[in-house]
């Protein structure tokens, strides 16, 4: 543990620290493997934390930081943002600069190469539609134009996307040929010499109106 004026670093597993350092204004817990915040209720007074490197997952809590304005969660194992969003507004209403880079939830080049820049730019939207007062976005600054576009679609910006155990590809061995996988015929097979007819009355009666063929007869030729 280093500790500078009001700044606390943690370096490995070491922990939350002492209550005497609850009077904490900077804190940052990297590199620990911590999968929870128990015990960060004791620094109410936080305003940057910095939990990079860690196996924080979607359901982490947050007590009430009301003057907290940087966090910062990157490489971590968060794949959904909906209720951390939602979790976070409630406890941090102070927030204004979050990076969640290095997550399954932050769809950039960084995570997957499937990424492209409309994944990322929805994922901002739909990140300030929950969050309305943040100013920095991971390392990107939040634009006039996002803000506006975010308060009236961000809302339907949520990128869905397939989880990898429910999409699997069928065994080589259990595939249906494609000649079997299609029967457009009936399977049964009719003696031809067995003819079957059908007896109907027409109702049609031909009158000669529509005959093209009066129109070249002349009349000393009837």
């Amino acid at each position: 543990m280093r500790v500078n004026c009001d700044r606390v670093i943690y370096l490995g597993n070491e922990g939350w620290g002492q209550g005497r350092l609850g009077a904490s204004r900077h804190k940052t817990l990297t590199n620990s493997s911590c999968r929870s915040l128990e015990g960060l209720e004791a620094f109410s007074c936080l305003e940057e934390l910095i939990l990079d490197n860690n196996l924080l997952t979607n359901d982490l809590q947050l007590p009430r930081l009301p003057h907290l304005h940087t966090l910062t969660i990157n490489k971590n194992q968060i794949s959904f943002t909906r209720c951390l969003l939602d979790h976070l507004a409630e406890v941090l209403p102070f927030l204004k600069y979050l990076s969640l880079l290095g997550n399954k939830a932050c769809p950039n080049e960084l995570v997957s190469l499937d990424n492209d820049e409309s994944d990322y730019q929805r994922y901002r939207y739909f990140i300030l539609h929950k969050l309305t007062n943040l100013k920095f976005l991971d390392a990107r600054k939040v634009t006039r134009k996002e803000r506006v576009e975010a308060v009236t679609r961000g809302a339907f910006m949520k990128i869905v996307k397939p989880k990898d155990d429910t999409v699997r590809r069928q065994p080589r061995d259990q595939i249906t040929p494609a000649s079997q996988q299609y029967t457009p015929l009936p399977q049964a097979n009719r003696d031809p010499s067995n003819h079957r007819g059908i007896l109907a009355k027409c109702h049609y009666i031909y009158r000669g109106r529509h005959s093209e063929g009066n129109r070249f007869i002349r009349d000393d030729q009837l």
